[in-house]
């Protein structure tokens, strides 16, 4: 079941005005450049900001190839919303799979010894925007449990124009680096490097892994 963010009208509306500028889609082009990457597959795409950008760049993105992509991203920690080994096992085959020979899957991930989700309060984390259209919207989020390495955690708007109170329940996994290292290699793929995220250095981790061929 889809969290309330992507599966009710009125907040899918406004997710690209609370994601932001996403400057991070910065640091992928550049990655996908270095890498020589022509074509693209976004997995978590959102609402395809990223593939947006590609194709502005002249790479052909796109969401469902008929044939192999010489790239395929997880931008936005979208690998901490599969919850079950299985579930992220499933999903890197089908990546691998869509891969050309050569090609490359880069990703990232929180540092889980950073400990991001003690931050997530309404004191550090609400923000009063003005959304087009649709008037003032308030957002926060709360942690809502922790359980080992899942973190549940509640997101908050509220509409201005009419007082409507909306919320969207998420839970997260916050994997390990030796996790990810190891998951990698069972479903095929050479690590092909581990780096900081560039915008959020000592925090996140980008992975670049490599399909044989």
């Amino acid at each position: 079941m889809a969290d309330a963010l992507f599966g009710e009208p009125r907040l899918a509306a406004i997710y690209d005005l609370v994601e932001g500028e996403r400057r991070d889609l910065d640091h992928y082009l550049a990655m996908a450049a270095e890498l020589g990457a022509r074509s693209l597959l976004d997995v978590g795409c959102g609402t395809g900001t990223f593939a947006c950008h590609a194709a502005g760049r002249g790479m052909d993105a796109t969401r469902l190839p008929e044939l192999q992509v010489d790239l395929a991203t997880m931008t936005a920690n979208v690998a901490h919303v599969f919850l079950t080994d299985e579930d992220w096992a499933a999903t890197l085959r089908g990546v691998h799979a869509a891969l050309r020979p050569g090609g490359h899957l880069v990703f990232e991930v929180r540092d889980p010894a950073r400990q991001a989700w003690l931050r997530w309060t309404r004191e550090t984390t609400y923000r009063s925007l003005d959304a087009p259209g649709i008037g003032r919207v308030e957002t926060w989020w709360d942690v809502t449990g922790v359980s080992g390495e899942l973190v549940s955690y509640r997101r908050t708007y509220v509409f201005g124009a009419d007082g409507v109170a909306l919320t969207s329940d998420s839970t997260r996994r916050f994997w390990s680096r030796a996790e990810i290292e190891d998951s990698l290699r069972s479903t095929g793929y050479v690590l092909a490097g581990v780096r900081d995220a560039p915008d959020r250095p000592g925090r996140e981790w980008v992975f670049i892994a490599r399909k044989p061929g």
